[in-house]
């Protein structure tokens, strides 16, 4: 995507600490593949309700057995006695991989120039070494919805699993189109634009946004057509979520221009389309069921999007589109904090959704939206070996992470932040007094 400038590139290289940094002596530091029996524990299957003593075989990157008294021959067998078993949490929509320090442009490449530009691919700008990786996934968070941003069409996200070496090792099945539907409000306390001004401008950008629609639109019957094209790589893309190959993910919140999205999609005859931010779907809810269209919303963990709204309106909102019928997937919609999508969970959890809801919200359900759910989401025979174990309830903060498996390879329990905690916990020397 950008054009990465290669000496300060080196010089970060520089600043960030190598992996021996702070390493327990015989502490194995590299992901490991093989057979592991996860013996004893309690399992959260998610679809399949909660197995108390019982034991899950990992096993060529698939779960091949869950049960008790599991053949073990061959297996490293880790005892899970009063520890639970839960499958790898999903977060629905991040910047993760497409960015490493916020404050320097050069390790940024979530954006384009350009306002339509649906043909450039987060997956080819992931890096699959960011720093940032580890921290999330030793939290259970084992899979990402990497999203970039900016203008109308910014690119096409892609879900990754956050293991491997190259971004088509991490690749696991879906990709989307991102679109930023046009919004009829204020762009925050400093935009002093007029009421008129602000409808101009949206109708403006509504204008805008049903011409390149148009355009890909008859680009696709076209391609049908099988007419011969000039190349337009934009068009191109779009045709695609014209064709429901792909679907698009509409970021919409303020109520509004919800309704007016909801529109949209029925007038073009979107054949699949995601609603993403939602953070005023509260106020909409029963017009979102009543389209049966899907919702990622957050962050969960923020505050109003009106003064007047009560404190808990983005903690309540999940809970008040399920109890309403929408399907909810919750995200943390951030980049180095993928780690806390358990906590957006665990506040939707307490504000209304509930605690088996909202574990749904960040397994099952993501995984149905974005039509993984064949090998992610839950703890079932044949689907990936893709879990966590824990010692307690992973939307409580004291909850410690024990074992992280992705695809059937044990993750190493380390990360940038755990590195420095053990190098600074006994220091030697160590300061006189």
């Amino acid at each position: 995507m950008k054009k990465f400038n290669l000496t300060i590139y080196l010089l970060l290289l520089l600043l960030i600490p190598v992996v021996s940094y702070g390493q327990i002596e015989g502490e194995v530091l590299k992901p490991q593949n093989g057979k592991f029996l996860l013996q004893g524990g309690t399992v959260v299957t998610v679809t399949n309700g909660t197995l108390e003593n019982t034991s899950v075989l990992l096993e060529g990157g698939k779960i091949v057995a869950i049960g008790t008294d599991l053949d073990a021959a061959g297996a490293t067998v880790l005892d899970c006695d009063g520890q639970y078993i839960y499958p790898g949490m999903i977060d629905s929509g991040t910047r993760l991989g497409l960015v490493e320090v916020g404050s320097l442009a050069e390790t940024q490449d979530y954006a384009e120039i350009g306002n339509v530009t649906p043909n450039m691919q987060a997956l080819t700008a992931i890096n699959p070494n960011s720093v940032a990786i580890p921290v999330t996934r030793v939290s259970g968070v084992t899979t990402a919805l990497s999203v970039p941003s900016g203008g109308l069409f910014p690119g096409t996200a892609a879900l990754i699993n956050l293991n491997g070496y190259t971004p088509d090792q991490m690749y696991t099945g879906f990709k989307g189109i991102p679109m930023n539907f046009p919004t009829s409000a204020r762009r925050g306390r400093w935009d002093r634009r007029s009421d008129e001004e602000i409808k101009k401008d949206a109708e403006e950008a509504m204008k805008n946004i049903n011409d390149i629609w148009d355009r890909a639109t008859t680009y696709a019957k076209l391609e049908e057509a099988d007419a011969e094209l000039t190349y337009y790589p934009e068009m191109e893309q779009l045709a695609k979520a014209v064709r429901g190959e792909l679907p698009l993910l509409i970021e919409v919140n303020k109520a509004d221009d919800i309704l007016s999205a909801l529109k949209w999609i029925k007038e073009k005859e979107v054949k699949k389309a995601v609603l993403t931010g939602v953070s005023e779907g509260f106020r909409v809810a029963e017009k979102i069921a009543d389209a049966g269209i899907p919702v990622i919303t957050g962050p969960v963990l923020a505050l109003p999007a009106r003064s007047s709204d009560r404190y808990d309106a983005a903690y309540t909102n999940p809970g008040k589109m399920l109890k309403a019928g929408v399907k909810v997937a919750i995200r943390t919609s951030d980049t180095e904090n993928v780690r806390n999508l358990p906590f957006n969970a665990g506040f939707a959890a307490a504000y209304g959704m509930g605690k088996e809801e909202a574990l749904k919200a960040i397994t099952i359900v993501p995984a149905e939206i974005f039509g993984v759910d064949d090998h992610l989401g839950s703890i079932e025979k044949g689907k990936s070996a893709t879990v966590f174990v824990a010692d307690g309830d992973p939307f409580e903060p004291k909850t410690q992470i024990i074992h992280v498996f992705i695809d059937g390879y044990k993750i190493p329990m380390t990360s940038r932040h755990i590195r420095l905690y053990q190098e600074f916990l006994e220091r030697s020397p160590g300061l006189e007094e």
